[in-house]
């Protein structure tokens, strides 16, 4: 097994364990899902999730993290109010299901401003994620992840991510909020991998961050599309990969693949393979 901390997003089908299980049989130690259906607000009620099989196999496997990620309905710069509070419901939910399962993030896309701009969204959206952390587990983390930056997406730049982690005011804050980099929607916002570390350190966004996404992009460098890759199959080159993944602000991150699969069905060994490749481990 890796001693870089590896894993992929997977289906919850047959159980978390089960999922944790697949995991492993790719090669990898870490794991990434959803809380239910990732297009429906429908979710199982929250008193009757039980993680204690998966704390215990976590522990004997010694496997972990495991990160949520939010639906893809969340839409926190929204003007419709069914829409804003299905999205802060939803987050609060994911936020009880992370302390349920003994996960270590929430990672969350904000949503869009659909032409707005982001100042005009930014004071509303801060004051709904303020209310989400004040009213969930002190123990939960809600990770926000760069945009690829089509349509209005908030966070597509560092600027934005910045700014939010400076306007953000709950307790406990270094614990409450983190950040998650995907290396597609950087590298389709107008970013090469090799850049990140220094730009990352530039905005005072280092001490934040908590796992990476790595991907590769099915479209050009600063399209703005968010098509994700297998690794080496895509547009980005291996090379600046290589170089961000081995830097030594870096290795402490867990890697989350969110790729299509080899054969079109996910996430899968070849895959974990080509991560182990691009850092020097044996496969």
């Amino acid at each position: 097994m890796s001693t870089r901390r590896i894993g992929a997003h997977l289906s919850m089908a047959g159980g978390l364990v089960s999922a944790g299980e697949r995991m492993i049989q790719m090669g990898g130690n870490a794991l990434q899902i959803f809380s239910g259906s990732p297009r429906s607000w429908g979710r199982k009620p929250i008193e009757q999730i039980d993680g204690s099989a998966y704390k215990a196999f976590c522990k004997e496997k010694d496997f972990g993290p495991t990160f949520i990620h939010a639906l893809y309905l969340v839409n926190l710069a929204s003007e419709n109010p069914a829409l804003i509070q299905n999205s802060i419901n939803a987050l609060m939910y994911d936020l009880q299901f992370q302390e349920k399962i003994g996960a270590q993030g929430v990672i969350v896309h904000l949503g869009s401003h659909l032409g707005r701009g982001y100042e005009a969204v930014k004071n509303e959206m801060i004051d709904r994620l303020e209310r989400i952390l004040t009213h969930t587990p002190e123990n939960s983390t809600l990770l926000i992840e760069n945009s690829a930056g089509q349509d209005g997406k908030i966070a597509s730049s560092f600027e934005e991510l910045q700014n939010i982690f400076e306007s953000i005011e709950v307790d406990e804050k270094e614990k409450r909020l983190g950040w998650c980099l995907d290396t597609c929607h950087a590298f389709a916002n107008g970013y090469q991998p090799a850049e990140l570390p220094s730009l990352i350190k530039k905005h005072a966004l280092q001490d934040s961050l908590r796992v990476i996404h790595l991907n590769d992009s099915r479209d050009p460098f600063g399209s703005g599309r968010d098509r994700h890759d297998n690794l080496g199959d895509g547009l980005i080159e291996k090379s600046q990969l290589k170089t961000l993944l081995n830097d030594s602000s870096m290795i402490e991150f867990p890697l989350i693949l969110e790729v299509p699969g080899i054969d079109g069905n996910g996430p899968d060994a070849e895959n974990v393979r080509r991560v182990k490749e691009m850092i020097g481990e044996k496969a």
